[in-house]
């Protein structure tokens, strides 16, 4: 299978070409947290940026933002213990609330959510341990955490907010996953078990190759097919 893994500095060069030199690609990249900072990131930042997530998914991202103070407002700045004590009739009224974004399928994954992250406190000491004690080399099955026992974090959505928090993940953009469809990498729905085992494989060997963060890896395959 490694014969379909294009060297990554290819792949580095022809981004570099694409997007104005190799200084500026440099420039460009994120760099994840460390893992002793995302320990430090308490766990309703976690379900801040989640929510956000699943709020913009379908929306101008912006309209979101503008009404974001509006969020923390309502949702008591996204404290887990209070938002698993809200009963269920406040979150109908909750999600009638002109400060935010009235949607009650979205409003109602603030709880669930928050319940998932309230489970791994139990377990991991905070939410934010377990995600920052999972390896990047096997962080699919992360998506697939937040998926099976969070609400709406499937998709591009989990690892999205995985990203913006400083998780080092990969994505499977539009760009991204064209170029592993191209390089038969990737040969079954995108979704599939065998689809993200098989690009989790792929980014380990460009990771252990370059030495380069996995959302680096990722940003450049992107950059590399996009003028």
């Amino acid at each position: 299978m490694t014969e379909n893994y294009e060297p990554f500095e290819n792949i580095f060069n022809r981004a570099a070409a694409r997007h104005n030199g190799e200084a500026f690609l440099i420039q460009s990249l994120s760099s994840p947290l460390s893992t002793e900072s995302l320990y430090h990131i308490s766990d309703d930042r976690w379900l801040a940026a989640m929510t956000q997530k699943i709020f913009q998914s379908g929306i101008n991202w912006q309209v979101v933002r503008n009404k974001w103070e509006g969020f923390e407002d309502v949702f008591f700045g996204f404290d887990i213990e209070k938002m698993t004590l809200i009963a269920d009739e406040m979150w109908e009224e909750k999600a009638k609330d002109t400060r935010i974004i009235r949607h009650l399928g979205k409003v109602l994954t603030i709880r669930d959510n928050a319940l998932m992250m309230h489970d791994a406190q139990q377990t991991h000491g905070s939410f934010a341990k377990l995600v920052a004690d999972w390896p990047s080399s096997d962080i699919t099955n992360l998506w697939l955490y937040l998926k099976k026992h969070g609400k709406r974090l499937g998709g591009n959505t989990g690892p999205y907010s995985l990203r913006v928090m400083g998780k080092d993940t990969f994505l499977l953009t539009k760009d991204v996953e064209g170029y592993l469809r191209n390089r038969e990498i990737i040969t079954t729905g995108r979704d599939t078990q065998a689809a993200l085992a098989a690009a989790q494989t792929a980014f380990n060997y460009w990771h252990e190759e370059s030495g380069l963060p996995y959302c680096q890896i990722s940003q450049c395959i992107a950059f590399s097919v996009n003028a």
